[in-house]
């Protein structure tokens, strides 16, 4: 554990230059690495040394950024993936495979949902999606003696519903499997998951950490605490010997501290190869040097954003756990008391085509498929990035007709609430 603040980290966790080194880590642009011998290289294929053979697996750039964001995190070991949904692919099919089964939020981001509702379904693994608001009863009710893990959000994309942690790890734990949580929209900055009973965090580094809109990626960081040892049966793939390497088993030879990440990078990455560029990687360390400083700035704006939309007579309705009053204020003070994100939802009223003329009406704000960066983007995710579900899928993510999701950037507060003012002039009131 670092004893360094957070803003402290984010320069420097991660990489200490030696005399004479560079102050920056390098880009190692190399698929390949040499070695004087056959038994040298042949050591690393066994597990019984580390270092880097090929790029497909593990690069030092990489690790490098990853351990950046493993002390972020208060983790024993991460690594990074060429983007979230990778993330979130590899820490549920790490533990679970067909004939599995895991517990989900139906709070999550439209394409997690696809991924598990769609995708992993056809691989033989079953998800039960249960409202994160839930009673614990209805929570515990979801379980099957084959569950192998729970999933949520801590701030869900886009419904903004905060995770109940306490809760959801309770339940978790209860019946032996861990809790994923994605971590993306709070960041390290503003909420530790590890703290209250998270197992694995994983996060779309592609949003606030990168922080501009430059590169796609992915992480996934363990916690080390939860004792696959101790549920041997329901995770055999980290607790029994692995033939494809000479039968290590993972938790006797990296320990609850590094089984999960040894396993995903040398079974999944090997197999998969959904590895980001080193130089990605390099981007993204720049935006990390700058995210408590960015996540300052994105939650005070979007606390302005938020208070200006909630008493405009054109706008029917705002969620933004910063609001007093809002579901989720009391459980976001709790969990997050130094802010939660930099996006806001809300509907205009009208509906949905409302929404489009006001989109439409925008001059500072884009209208993208992205949220999260440093410039202000706005989005109608029931007809993008949402567009898969049914109207019942809808509702049960939390997602309205109606609602418009707005990422406020860092540009200045005035400039951005100007912006939505003239373009909410356009709209004609109901």
């Amino acid at each position: 554990m670092s004893s360094y603040q957070m803003a402290t980290d984010c320069l420097h966790a991660g990489y200490r230059p030696g005399n004479g080194e560079p102050r920056n880590f390098p880009i190692v642009q190399s698929t390949t690495f040499r070695y004087e011998t056959s038994q040298d290289m042949g050591a690393l294929f066994d597990l019984e040394a580390s270092g880097y053979f090929y790029t497909r697996l593990q690069n030092p750039t990489n690790d490098t950024v990853a351990a950046k964001i493993c002390a972020l995190e208060g983790g024993t070991a991460a690594m990074l993936l060429s983007s979230g949904q990778a993330a979130n692919f590899y820490a549920v099919f790490n533990i679970a495979g067909c004939g599995d089964h895991v517990v989900s939020s139906t709070a999550i981001y439209g394409g997690t949902y696809n991924l598990f509702a769609v995708t992993m379904k056809r691989m033989g693994i079953e998800f039960t999606f249960v409202d994160p608001d839930c009673s614990e009863e209805e929570l515990n009710a979801a379980f099957r003696p084959n569950t192998k893990a729970v999933f949520g959000e801590t701030i869900a994309n886009p419904a903004l519903k905060v995770l109940d942690f306490e809760k959801f790890a309770k339940a978790a734990h209860a019946h032996g499997v861990p809790l994923i949580v994605d971590n993306t929209f709070a960041t390290p900055v503003n909420c530790q998951p590890f703290q209250w009973g998270c197992d694995i965090v994983t996060h779309s580094t592609t949003k606030y950490m990168d922080g501009h809109a430059l590169t796609v990626g992915g992480a996934i960081v363990d916690s080390g605490r939860f004792d696959w040892n101790a549920h041997k049966d329901k995770f055999p793939g980290l607790t029994t010997p692995d033939e494809s390497y000479h039968g290590v088993t993972y938790t006797e030879r990296f320990g609850l501290e590094g089984a999960f990440i040894t396993k995903a990078t040398v079974q999944l990455m090997r197999d998969l190869g959904s590895i980001p560029s080193p130089h990605n990687c390099f981007l993204l360390n720049i935006g990390l040097e700058t995210l408590p400083l960015r996540m300052k700035q994105h939650c005070e704006n979007a606390q302005k954003v938020a208070e200006y939309l909630q008493g405009h007579e054109k706008i029917a309705w705002v969620q933004y756990a910063g609001l007093p009053g809002d579901t989720y204020h009391e459980r976001a003070k709790k969990y997050m008391p130094n802010g939660t994100c930099g996006v806001v939802v809300f509907g205009v009223k009208g509906g949905r085509a409302a929404a489009e003329r006001f989109m439409a009406g925008l001059k500072l704000a884009s209208i993208a498929t992205h949220v999260a960066d440093a410039k202000t983007c706005v989005l109608h995710p029931a007809s993008s990035t949402h567009r898969q579900m049914n109207d019942e899928e809808l509702r049960a993510a939390g997602v309205a007709p109606d609602l418009v999701r707005f990422s406020v950037g860092i540009e200045d507060a005035k400039d951005i609430i100007a912006d939505l003012e003239q373009a909410l002039a356009g709209v004609e009131a109901v």
